[in-house]
């Protein structure tokens, strides 16, 4: 084989392999609106005199503003998918607000820190009630004033419209978690106890197809999962994390835990108004286009009331990937 051959043969090989190249799929990230967390409004709540009147300092993910006065905060404008744990309640007549998600300074920036927190609520000056928030962001609205203190879910509408097909979900992280093997259990409506678990925090995305039924029900099929929990601590930022967003039915692959079925009591407003839940019924197929999606970050794994105070985590720059 002479040279020239040779250099022929070279060339073509170069130029095959940079057509491959080619034809793979380009990456787009898009990032979430507001997911920088560089812009929060700042609400300043006035407790009842009955637990003890203080002043409470609650924040939304939304542009630069300050509120004041009890104001029922009006979640999802302005294409803001944001909504959380913070908020406003009004039960029994008692004012009340209750504040686990806030800013914190990130180099140059601000990043979302959320806290599992037990507040500590005094009636009449002398009777402590204590109830366990975990601190939570999620696409959605929280309708204020949350009215009962009993189902905190019951006043939540889960999701956003929704018809991308992203392939990952992708956001900065780090996190402080604690190695015990309990948490607690503080309702406000009985005494605060210890019961065995561990707590751990949580992010996940869930691509749904939604439809409603003439009794105002509401049904959904998955079509995709981006789900982790994290539990041991990550005391360092880890940049441009991803999860993968497994379309269908992804129960027979490794990296299926059962908590990421069919199993959170999710809840949605139908078309009546109406807080109902959301049910789950099966795997959509593979292809499927949602019509929905929940995305959730969260310092804490378990359902309302239950967790384990001092977990942290921080969240930065929340994006979607597509492949083009």
């Amino acid at each position: 084989m002479n040279m020239i051959t040779k250099v022929t043969k070279i060339g073509l090989i170069g130029l095959f392999l940079f057509f491959v190249a080619s034809l793979e799929a380009v990456e787009r990230v898009e990032p979430v609106p507001f997911g920088d967390f560089e812009t929060w409004t700042v609400r300043y709540i006035k407790e009842s005199k009955l637990i003890g009147g203080n002043m409470r300092t609650l924040y939304a993910i939304a542009p630069t503003d300050t509120i004041h006065g009890n104001k029922p905060y009006l979640y999802g404008q302005n294409g803001n998918p944001w909504s959380m744990s913070d908020a406003y309640a009004v039960v029994a007549g008692i004012h009340k607000a209750a504040g686990t998600v806030s800013p914190e300074k990130r180099g140059d920036g601000t990043c979302c820190r959320m806290d599992v927190k037990i507040l500590d609520v005094v009636v009449f000056g002398f009777l402590d009630i204590y109830v366990l928030v975990n601190g939570t962001i999620f696409w959605g609205k929280t309708i204020e004033p949350v009215t009962t203190a009993k189902d905190p879910y019951r006043n939540i509408d889960f999701g956003i419209p929704f018809t991308k097909r992203p392939k990952y979900l992708q956001f900065d992280f780090k996190c402080n978690i604690s190695p015990e093997q309990w948490i607690w259990k503080a309702t406000g409506l009985s005494p605060k106890k210890k019961i065995e678990g561990h707590d751990e925090c949580e992010a996940y995305l869930l691509l749904q197809k939604r439809w409603e039924d003439e009794d105002g029900k509401i049904h959904a099929l998955r079509v995709g999962t981006a789900y982790e929990r994290y539990d041991v601590s990550q005391p360092e930022w880890v940049n441009n994390h991803r999860i993968e967003v497994k379309y269908g039915d992804f129960t027979n692959d490794s990296t299926y835990k059962d908590y990421m079925g069919f199993v959170r009591p999710c809840r949605a407003m139908n078309s009546k108004g109406e807080i109902v839940y959301i049910n789950e019924e099966g795997w959509a197929d593979a292809d499927e286009t949602p019509t929905h999606a929940i995305l959730m970050l969260t310092s804490g794994c378990y359902n309302a009331f239950h967790g384990h105070d001092g977990n942290v985590m921080w969240v930065d720059n929340v994006a979607l990937v597509y492949e083009d």
